[in-house]
Order: C-alpha cells, then sequence, then structure tokens
C-alpha cells in the first residue's frame, strides 16, 4: 500500500509539471498558432537564476520570485524581439524561429556560463518526508502538488475574472475578430507570453527542487514532453493541455514502478505506444480545441 500511494504522489507530482509546461505552450499556440521548442530555455532560465540569487544569499523565497521573474522577462523579450518580427510569417517560419531560439540560448548557457550541471542547494525542510499514517510520501513531490494546483487555480481565475484573461480567451476563440473589436493585438501576445514565462519559472523550480541541480540542456527533455501531453489533449486546448500532462506523467510512473526490470529500458517506447493509441482513439486530442484553432 505504501509502495503505490508513492506511486501514485509522484504520478500527480510528475503530471503536474508536464500540465504547467503543457499549458505554456497552448496558451501561446491558441493565440498565435506558435509551438515555441524556446519554452524549455526559458525553463533554464529561470533555474540559472535561482542559483545565482541563492550563490548571492538571497533568502530562499526570495530567489524562487526572482527565478520565476527572470523567465518572465525572457519569454517577454523573445517575444520582442524574435517573435513579433516574425508574426506575419507562415507557421514554418515561426517554428524555425523558435528553434532558432531556443538554439542561441542553449550556446549562451554553454559558453557563458557553464556546461556542466551547477548544483542548487536546497533548505534542509525540502529533504524531509511526511507521515501519512499508511505511508510516508517525500516533501518536494506533495509541494509540487500542491504548487501546480494553486498555479492551474490562479491562471484559471485570471483567465476567467481579469479583463486580460478575458481578451486572451477571446483571441484563442478568434484573434482577427478581437483585433476588430479594438482590442490590441500586441498587449494580448505580450501577457501570453509572459504567462508561459511564469508556467515556465513555476516548472522549473519543481523540476530543479527534484533534481537538485541545472544546466543548458535541463528544459530540453521537459518541453518535448509536454509538446507530447499537450498533442495528448488537443493542441490548443487550454483544458486539453492540462488533461494531457496528467495523462502522460500517470503514464510514465506507473510504467516506471511496474514493468519488469528487463523491459525498463522502452519505457518510453511503451509510453509513446500507448499516446499513438489515443490520437487514433481520438486523433484531435482528449479534450479538442475549436476548429479555428485546431486547422
Amino acid at each position: 500500500m505504501e509502495f503505490f500511494l508513492q506511486q501514485i504522489v509522484n504520478a500527480i507530482s510528475l503530471g503536474g509539471i508536464y500540465a504547467l509546461l503543457a499549458l505554456g505552450l497552448a496558451v501561446v499556440f491558441s493565440i498565435v498558432s506558435l509551438i515555441n521548442f524556446a519554452h524549455g530555455e526559458l525553463m533554464t532560465v529561470a533555474g540559472y537564476g535561482l542559483f545565482f540569487a541563492l550563490a548571492a544569499a538571497v533568502p530562499f523565497p526570495v530567489a524562487l520570485v526572482f527565478a520565476v521573474t527572470m523567465a518572465v522577462v525572457a519569454a517577454l523579450l523573445t517575444e520582442r524581439f524574435a517573435f513579433r518580427p516574425m508574426r506575419k510569417a507562415d507557421a514554418t517560419g515561426l517554428l524555425l524561429t523558435s528553434f532558432a531560439v531556443s538554439a542561441i540560448l542553449r550556446v549562451i548557457f554553454q559558453n557563458g556560463i557553464s556546461a556542466r550541471p551547477k548544483p542548487i542547494p536546497l533548505p534542509p525542510s525540502l529533504s524531509g518526508s511526511v507521515n501519512l499514517h499508511i505511508a510516508s510520501v517525500g516533501i518536494v513531490p506533495l509541494l509540487s502538488i500542491v504548487v501546480a494546483a494553486v498555479s492551474l487555480a490562479t491562471l484559471s481565475m485570471f483567465l476567467k475574472r481579469t479583463t486580460l484573461g478575458k481578451a486572451m480567451r477571446a483571441a484563442a476563440e478568434d484573434f482577427q475578430v478581437l483585433r476588430l473589436m479594438g482590442i490590441k493585438a500586441n498587449r494580448v501576445i505580450a501577457v501570453a507570453f509572459a504567462v508561459s514565462g511564469a508556467l515556465a519559472g513555476v516548472s522549473a523550480i519543481l523540476w530543479v527542487a527534484q533534481r537538485g541541480s541545472v544546466d543548458p540542456l535541463m528544459g530540453f527533455v521537459p518541453v518535448l514532453k509536454a509538446f507530447v501531453a499537450a498533442v495528448i489533449g488537443g493542441l490548443g486546448s487550454l483544458t486539453g493541455a492540462v488533461v494531457g500532462g496528467f495523462t502522460l506523467g500517470i503514464l510514465e510512473v506507473l510504467f516506471q514502478a511496474f514493468l519488469p526490470d528487463a523491459a525498463l529500458p522502452y519505457r518510453d517506447a511503451f509510453v509513446l505506444g500507448i499516446v499513438i493509441l489515443m490520437l487514433v482513439w481520438r486523433p484531435d486530442g482528449l479534450v479538442p480545441a475549436p476548429v479555428s484553432r485546431r486547422s
């Protein structure tokens, strides 16, 4: 029972990180039809921000805020200087731009900081576990679940209760009509990138808390997994991104826990096989986006 509960907590924890990342991708894609593969480098920016803040003896809570802020600033800068000039380009041009931004940032990290992982010291209080009577569960996975849930709830309230949030939801439905209504496109798109940066920053903190270090390639694999999650949920669907993230996280952890030792090296192949079956069953994703976005 204890082993099963630990795996459930780990699955929800990992799924929450994938959900945050997939949601960051979906927010931008739903408005400007851009699959931003530089999203992983926003995670890395937040990771290095946390590393340098702690190295400067900044209090841990302040360092966390600084890390997320760095990711938001990086997202806004890439939108302003890389993606805004390419806004009238086709989907292929935007995709190549995102790959170029990703490669440039990785080179900057490798040559300007270090190609080796940088250890990030975490407070000793995060290394313990919580006794739930029926099992002992690590503090970091539990905090990941709480932080992911709070982040998703906060974003949901922002999209439903604020003027900019409602404008973003309207833009996701039909961006051209939104512009005809007199709402400034640049502001809505910049807010979308800022939100994606904040989600990447929070995801980076949760990822670093589990692995304990940051390196130039830290965000590469998670963002690929997040893209898969976004496709499972329904590319362009915000709700689908969350569903897809949790689905992928649960699949990965369950296969890792219950596959025979001889089959463990093929875990990702099994997971992707399940993903393919899901897409055969529901080609538009588990929670499809509006037809205009899917096209």
